[in-house]
């Protein structure tokens, strides 16, 4: 589709959003465009990126999609108030699944962040490992200004991030948050003047490619799992990673 870019490169997969004309805006069509490409990415994949076209990142949800007929050929989000229960968690689901795909534990993933990520933009940054940002990158947690939640997967992370107050404050007031406080409060992994973000972005791409793939998705998978497990049980996963990982180099030394 046009409104996406979406390419592999070996063990490097690139998602560019493309509707700079509306400061990449997304729709419900590009996140199931977002979801069937992380379910067709080949094994080889470790490190995927994930920027926008032009000057901003995403503006989040195309506001002609929240009420009414629109000119997008797609059913405005509140018509889903109108729908039986399940069909309305099956539809969020579907939703959801274009940002999940991004913390699979297989793959590590980076938001290379210009300009706006608001809302939806903000959730799909926050779905990312890590965020690279400029000084212009501006996050912004819009849904509840507009009488939403947000439902894309983003609470989570937030939270994990910056804990719980300042989360609730960020969405609960909706405010701007600028690249420098985004770093302050981890947010934002790094900020990098904008002529020097594509260069960031490979070089840490480079970083990540360094490791064994194996060693990198089981440590993946124990940090995330890590505030939801309590100390011994952390201990144990560590335990069972590590033993998974021993006995899969003595096969390959093995041949």
């Amino acid at each position: 589709m046009t409104d996406l870019r979406l390419s592999v490169d070996g063990p490097v997969a690139r998602v560019v959003l493309d509707r700079p004309e509306v400061r990449n805006a997304q729709t419900p069509a590009m996140w199931s465009a977002l979801a069937d490409f992380g379910t067709s990415l080949p094994p080889e994949v470790r490190v995927v990126v994930v920027s926008g076209e032009g000057p901003s990142f995403s503006a989040g949800l195309d506001r002609r999609l929240i009420m009414g007929d629109n000119d997008l050929g797609q059913e405005p989000l509140l018509s889903l108030g109108a729908k039986p229960t399940h069909e309305v968690h099956e539809l969020i689901a579907g939703f959801q699944a274009g940002f999940s795909w991004l913390r699979r534990p297989e793959i590590i993933s980076i938001a290379a962040v210009r300009g706006h990520a608001v809302g939806a933009g903000f959730q799909l940054a926050l779905a990312c490992d890590f965020r690279v940002v400029t000084p212009d990158a501006r996050f912004s947690m819009r849904e509840p200004a507009l009488g939403l939640v947000p439902d894309l997967g983003g609470t989570q992370p937030l939270v994990q991030l910056i804990g719980y107050s300042r989360a609730l404050e960020l969405c609960a007031t909706s405010r701007w948050v600028e690249a420098a406080e985004a770093k302050e409060l981890g947010l934002a992994n790094i900020v990098v003047p904008a002529d020097e973000l594509e260069a960031t972005v490979k070089d840490l791409s480079d970083a990540l490619l360094g490791p064994l793939p194996g060693a990198i998705r089981e440590t993946k998978a124990l940090l995330l799992g890590a505030a939801d497990r309590s100390y011994d049980d952390q201990l144990k996963a560590e335990r069972e990673a590590q033993e998974r990982r021993l006995k899969e180099l003595l096969g390959a030394l093995q041949g």
